[in-house]
């Protein structure tokens, strides 16, 4: 039971679910949770592992510009009662957000999604010339089609289905119904931005190895792909890369 308390401990930690049931097929995705709740997720473990709380209204105005209502509950001393001008410097936030988990950990993760849409069934998500990731998820019976995908600064969750579950249609999956909407989606909110890589936190290292079987793959290998580990935990000697 210590593994099922290990993936409970990350899925409530994450916010999926408050108290996830303590059966082996959660840890397949059997349990249900909302688009939100799910979106909230991958955002968190994206932006380096830390706690977001996720609005509706990030804040209120009154008629006179007053602040009623403030999502955004970080102190900054710079940001009230200061005449605006075009050379007004941007005011340095604290960030207190919770570290949910160990950002090496989350950027593993954000890394094994971007092979989803490299080479697996977030294929039709290919070739935005943004860095992006996801993952699909499809239900049972073809009941409900997900894709949830990031760039470095944008987290988007689809999902379909009827109100009153029902069965979609032959081969209505995640990655067949849902990464193609994702894919337009992105090219409409990312147009006219620069392509940002995501943030690799230090004490990592990029090792080349076989998808096939995880082992060291040379560099002229042409199916070898990059993978992020934590020291001590690669495979050993062969092509490699430290990030610092």
């Amino acid at each position: 039971q210590t593994g099922l308390e290990n993936v409970a401990k990350v899925v409530e930690s994450f916010g999926v679910m408050d108290k996830m049931p303590r059966n082996f097929s959660m840890a397949l995705g059997a349990g249900e949770t909302t688009v939100m709740r799910q979106v909230t997720a991958y955002a968190e473990m994206v932006n380096g592992g830390k706690r977001i709380t996720p609005s509706l209204i990030d804040s209120v105005q009154d008629k006179e510009g007053r602040i009623l209502y403030r999502h955004d509950n970080r102190i900054c001393d710079g940001c009230t009662n200061v005449m605006w001008s075009p050379n007004l410097a941007v005011p340095n936030v604290a960030d207190t957000r919770e570290q949910i988990i160990d950002p090496r950990t989350a950027y593993q993760m954000v890394h094994i999604l971007e092979g989803v849409i490299e080479r697996g069934t977030g294929a039709k998500a290919r070739g935005l010339p943004w860095p992006v990731a996801g993952k699909t998820g499809t239900t049972n019976d073809e009941r409900d089609a997900w894709f949830v995908g990031f760039s470095a600064n944008m987290a988007v969750g689809l999902y379909i289905g009827f109100d009153q579950p029902t069965h979609l249609g032959h081969n209505m999956t995640g990655g067949g119904i849902r990464a193609p909407v994702f894919k337009a989606f992105m090219q409409d909110a990312l147009a006219g931005t620069p392509p940002i890589p995501f943030r690799v936190p230090a004490g990592l290292r990029l090792v080349k190895v076989n998808p096939a079987t995880g082992q060291l793959a040379s560099y002229d290998d042409p199916k070898a792909i990059w993978e992020a580990f934590k020291p001590n935990t690669e495979p050993r000697s062969g092509g490699e890369l430290d990030i610092l």
